[in-house]
Parts: structure tokens; sequence; C-alpha cells
């Protein structure tokens, strides 16, 4: 049975261009239901795409539809993708706050299947500081994002705010829809999440890792047919399915757990936020407090083994290790010296101290790193196309 991709069109000068896009989507066997916006009909014809797509074109709330009994409804549970193109600014608050006064923004509403935004507007516009919160707020949400091409725009600016080309939007919606199969037959390891270190029975040291990078990787990379054995500090995420997992609570059962899976595996990645130090000797009781409030402890830490460091001695030939560089300053030099001593094969660095980057967020902003002319940065995204960067960079380093 065929897929079903709601196109999503706002007004832009770049809307002549979904032509081409559905064109090519319905050669994909795709399904396709084509909903504009008032403003998208002053640029192209709904007729245009009627043709195209080989259905009616949605453009009005209030039309009686005989497919549906409600249309806004019926057409959100038919999806399995909305593809918002060109999205501009004004429709991006829309979804961002919840509003819903046409069609097209009922639609996202009633949507419960996954969302890609492809913004096309004017560069000043695309870099306000309220349209970047609104798009923060929505990749918050886990919506997909296509960053904006650069060059001259249709106002003269030259800048960030192209559509991206239609081919590049379509293996956007493909690898969304009909994840890869490139890593079936590999062996992936990758831990996940942060470490307890116990100070008594009742408190511990650790940190603010939820584990959401770790479950990304773990859960695209089985999509795209990996043996994945997930190896996770304590976490509040759903066991990603078709995934071997592996419950520890300290680094040292996690550096033990890792060194016992390494054999055999194609790539390694370390992407939990394991615990420098631990208590060096834990409270067999609770550590009482004095009720004058005149108590103070001191605890004696010890440092906890660097478990890619571990790994990167034993590495087999062929493996690929890839480790994450979280850092507050001095951020590529840090992350160069992490790449060498850990004898990896790539590094994803990124500033923990940037809004949107780092640990909590369903968002990151990344550079990968395989060598120091080898230095690829990426925008604002959300974790899960974080995910699929880094896989694809693994893949073309196992080639």
């Amino acid at each position: 049975m065929a897929q079903t991709i709601g196109i999503g069109m706002c007004g832009g000068i770049a809307a002549y261009k979904i032509a081409d896009l559905v064109s090519k989507l319905k050669k994909h066997d795709f399904d396709v239901i084509v909903m504009m916006t008032e403003a998208a009909a002053r640029f192209i014809t709904p007729l245009t795409l009627q043709t195209l797509s080989g259905r009616e074109v949605l453009t009005d709330l209030w039309t009686e539809s005989r497919e549906w009994k409600v249309q806004h409804v019926g057409v959100a549970e038919q999806l399995d993708l909305l593809v918002i193109a060109p999205a501009t600014a004004n429709f991006i608050a829309k979804m961002a706050h919840g509003l819903a006064d046409d069609l097209l923004s009922t639609v996202v509403l009633a949507n419960t299947a996954p969302v890609l935004v492809v913004p096309s507007m004017n560069t000043n516009m695309f870099e306000n500081p309220a349209v970047q919160d609104n798009i923060q707020s929505l990749l918050r949400r886990g919506y997909h994002f296509m960053d904006p091409d650069s060059g001259l725009l249709a106002c003269g600016v030259t800048g960030k705010g192209r559509l991206p080309e239609v081919d590049d939007i379509l293996k956007h919606i493909l690898a969304l829809l009909k994840p890869r199969q490139d890593l079936a037959g590999r062996k992936i390891l990758i831990n996940a999440g942060s470490t307890c270190e116990d100070i008594d029975p009742v408190r511990f040291i650790t940190n603010r890792s939820t584990g959401k990078m770790g479950y990304a990787l773990a859960r695209t990379a089985a999509a795209r047919g990996a043996e994945v054995v997930l190896v996770s500090g304590p976490t509040h995420l759903e066991i990603p399915s078709g995934v071997e997992f592996i419950s520890v609570r300290s680094a040292r059962d996690m550096c033990a757990a890792m060194l016992q899976h390494q054999p055999g595996c194609d790539i390694i990645i370390g992407a939990a936020a394991v615990g420098d130090f631990r208590p060096a000797t834990p409270a067999e009781q609770k550590i009482k407090k004095n009720e004058d409030g005149s108590g103070r402890i001191t605890i004696d830490l010890a440092q906890n083994p660097d478990i890619l460091k571990e790994l990167g001695k034993k590495k087999e030939p062929g493996c690929i290790m890839i480790g994450f560089a979280a850092e507050t300053e001095n951020v590529l030099e840090n992350a160069l010296a992490k790449l060498a001593a850990k004898n990896l094969d790539l590094i994803v660095a990124n500033d923990v101290s940037m809004e949107g980057a780092g640990f909590a967020c369903d968002t990151n902003i990344c550079t990968l790193i395989s060598s120091r002319t080898d230095i690829r940065p990426m925008p604002l995204i959300s974790k899960d196309d974080v995910a699929e960067a880094i896989l694809n960079r693994a893949a073309e380093l196992l080639l």
C-alpha cells in the first residue's frame, strides 16, 4: 500500500518549485495530498498541483468533503508524513503557537505523523530572533527541519533563505519514510545516558545527561538495519525497539559491559556522559547531618576509567570509533585532542553552553571532526537528525 505524504504549501516565491517535488514523489509511488494556503495560491494555481498529484488540492477549511466526514481530521489521519514547503515565517509562527485559522494550520494540529519543515524566506527574516525561537520550539517538539540554502534570493539579497534543491528535499523525505538499510549486517555498540556513583545508600553523584542523543543513535541505527547493542545508564526514555539493551549504573559497570561487547563491532559510539570521578569509599550507611547545621563532610574522589580510551586500546582493524566532546570553551582544540588521545575516527563536538545544545535538549548544534582538515559544522537540528548525520559519516568511513 502506498504511503501518503501531505504537502503543505505556504505563500512564497519558491512555491513554484513544489510542483517538481510533487511530480517526483508521484514517480516514487507516493500518494500525495497537496494543501495550499490562500497566499500560496497566489504564486501557483491549485490546478497545476492537482494535475501533478492526481488528487484534488485542498485550500478551504469550509469546503464540504465527500471523502472525509471532517476534512482536516480525515486528511491528518491519512498521512504518513506532513511536509511544509515552502514554510514561511508566518506559518512557522502559527505552528509554534498552535494557531489554527485555515485548512493547513488545522491539519497541522490534528496531525500525528512526522513533520518536515522546509523554510524559505528573506535572510533577515530567517535570522530574526522571533523566527529562530519559533524554530527551536518546534524542534523541541520533534519536528524535522531542513536548513535553507544560501545564495541570491528573489528579493535581490544574497544570503541564507533559499528553498533547498528539490532533490535534497526528496532525499530527506525518503530518509524519513524509507530508511536506508546501509548498515544491515553491521554490529554497532552504543553507550548512552549518565552514570551514577554512590556516596552512601541513598545519595549519588551524577550529571545532567538524559540519554536522548544515544537513544536517537540506537533507534536510527536499528532502523537502518544494524545489529545494535545499547549500554545505558539510568534514564526515563523508552527503550528503542530492535536493540539489545543492557542497563548499567556506574562508570565501571558501563566500561565492563562495553569491553565485553566490543569484539566484532563495526562501529562503537560513546554518547554517554560518563562521570569522571566516584567516591573512593562509599559510606555503608546513610551519612547523617548535624541538627545544628554545623556539619561538614569531605568526599575523597577517585578517577573512573576512561571508557573510550580503554576501548581504543583494544580497537580491532576496520572498526570505526566515535566519541563526543561536550565542551564549554576551546571546543575545537579540546575535541581534536580527544580525537587523538582516544584513538577515535570521528568526534562530535558541541558547546554545551549554547542555547539548544547539550544536555536535556531535543536539539543539538554539533561539529563532526575526523581530522584537522575534515571539520563539518552542522546547524541547530533535532537529535534524530544529528544521529542520521553521524551515522552517514560513519558509513562513509567504513567504506
